[in-house]
């Protein structure tokens, strides 16, 4: 009992951390918030390669190529290759629109690779030995850039040229398709408007994006390149150009909108991608993080704060595993414990904050503020997986977020060929529901109310996340390869979830 009692002290502590850690950001942010970075007059129209890595993106691909091909900049000092590693029709389709756009006279190629050697980051490499672009802007297939993203990026670079990213935020083309979205799209903002804002103007580590941003070729070339030995080689490149010297610049001005898993499936699978390879890159990076004495001891504990995020997921399972036992067997909790709860107010503060700088109507979109507490506390099994993984080095690989190419209500994923099916994950989020049920129970028979809240919290979470995978599942069970029936939702099909029929009552 006593191992039991230090673990579970141990995982309330590291909690408390990095929630007191999240306040800490939002004072950073606060302090700073007024800042603004003015848009320096463009001198000059450098050659610019555009990248578009896809792989099995026959819904939302010629919507990418479309959209990249609109961006202003002059033509002749614009490039554009679709880095295409896919293997169904995807690669035709991309073929057609290039084709298309080649005959208009652009300089549009499609670069097919058939290994997915390095996967993303290998089909970047890739790319950037053939391209010509002084600076190297990326594009992933969920992604609508705006027309004016390069003029309003690429002046930036001639203010040094040490300046070697320029990162702008996600906006989003379907967060009120439903609650499950709008509380994505909450998530997002609170990284992007808060936390990454915080981080580029206090001078700490912040990462490129993966996407909905440029890069000077010569950073990249200078740190190394893309390196495909983790799941996260946006974060990989980011910390190793930075510690090379490289100063990164953060536009939150600047939106680039992009596509929202509408299937939980889809999002689970995107927050275990980014979970693994964060934590890889926590492992590769973190010692010469703390070796990098030109940084100041601040900015190196911050930078390992941000490289190990994730790490709170495993932290929350182990607070839960360890809590109940300790119920049973009566067990004295020191009263000090009691002050860690007030790091919650960190998370809460962020998000409500992002809203508020960003939209009119940020109270309205707000509410959904509790949805984003249920799929944000039910995912840390999923994640929990992914950090294990990661710390067992088991496995690498890179299973893309599907995109159905919804936007509106009238959209639906779930006749859509790339609809995840069933995972025994579910069930196991099901359990955990149960035994912080039984917890419950326990608590309330000795007279550990306090605990109850808590208790109820984790149960909601995996329980929410537990059924709505389940539901979601269904799709799985149709037959691969349908396409969208378009009158299904008339028919009522879709009404049984407010999950899917984005107008139901909430």
């Amino acid at each position: 009992m006593i191992l039991i009692f230090w673990l579970y002290t141990f995982a309330a502590a590291g909690l408390a951390l990095y929630g007191f850690n999240t306040l800490l950001t939002l004072w950073l942010y606060w302090r700073k918030r007024h800042e603004t970075t003015p848009l320096p007059a463009r001198k000059s129209s450098p050659h610019v390669t555009v990248q578009l890595p896809i792989y099995n993106e026959l819904y939302v691909v010629e919507r990418l190529i479309d959209a990249a091909a609109a961006l202003a900049w002059p033509r002749a000092r614009l490039e554009i290759q679709v880095l295409d590693d896919s293997d169904d029709e995807t690669t035709a389709i991309a073929q057609a629109r290039v084709d298309y756009f080649r005959k208009l006279g652009y300089d549009i190629t499609l670069i097919h690779r058939t290994d997915r050697g390095g996967f993303k980051a290998g089909a970047l490499a890739a790319g950037l030995a053939q391209a010509r672009g002084e600076f190297i802007a990326i594009f992933d297939a969920d992604f609508v850039p705006p027309r004016d993203f390069l003029t309003k990026t690429i002046p930036y670079f001639a203010t040094g040229p040490q300046i070697g990213l320029v990162q702008t935020r996600w906006g989003h083309l379907n967060d009120t398709y439903s609650p499950l979205t709008r509380a994505q799209s909450i998530a997002l903002d609170g990284h992007f408007v808060v936390e990454q804002t915080a981080r580029s103007r206090n001078g700490l580590f912040f990462n490129f994006n993966g996407t909905a941003g440029v890069w000077r070729r010569g950073c990249i070339q200078d740190c190394g390149g893309w390196q495909g030995d983790t799941l996260s080689e946006d974060l990989d490149l980011s910390y190793r150009a930075q510690m090379r010297g490289w100063q990164f610049l953060f536009l939150p001005n600047v939106v680039s909108p992009a596509e929202i898993p509408p299937q939980i499936h889809a999002f689970k699978r995107q927050q275990y991608r980014w979970a693994k390879g964060s934590t890889q890159c926590l492992m590769k990076l973190a010692p010469t993080v703390i070796r990098h004495r030109e940084e100041s001891l601040f900015k190196r504990v911050e930078g390992l704060l941000h490289l190990s995020g994730y790490l709170v997921h495993p932290m929350m399972l182990i607070l839960l595993i360890t809590l109940v036992p300790l119920l049973a067997a009566g067990a004295h909790f020191p009263a000090i414990m009691a002050y860690f709860s007030l790091a919650m107010f960190g998370p809460i503060g962020v998000y409500a904050l992002s809203q508020r700088a960003v939209y009119p109507d940020w109270g309205a979109r707000f509410r959904y503020f509790g949805f984003l507490i249920l799929i944000g506390t039910g995912i840390a099994l999923n994640n929990s997986f992914a950090v294990i993984g990661a710390l067992t080095r088991t496995g690498n690989n890179f299973r893309r977020t599907p995109k159905f190419r919804v936007e509106g209500g009238e959209d639906s994923w779930t006749a859509k060929r790339y609809a995840l099916p069933f995972s025994w994950e579910a069930l196991g989020e099901l359990a955990v529901c149960g035994y912080a049920l039984l917890g419950v129970v326990i608590a309330w028979q000795n007279d550990f109310v306090w605990s109850a809240p808590f208790l109820i919290l984790y149960a909601a979470s995996f329980g929410f996340t537990g059924v709505l995978s389940l539901w979601h599942s269904r799709s799985g069970f149709q037959t691969k390869g349908l396409e969208e029936i378009s009158d299904q939702r008339s028919r009522g099909d879709f009404r049984l979830s407010m999950f899917i029929n984005p107008k139901s009552e909430i």
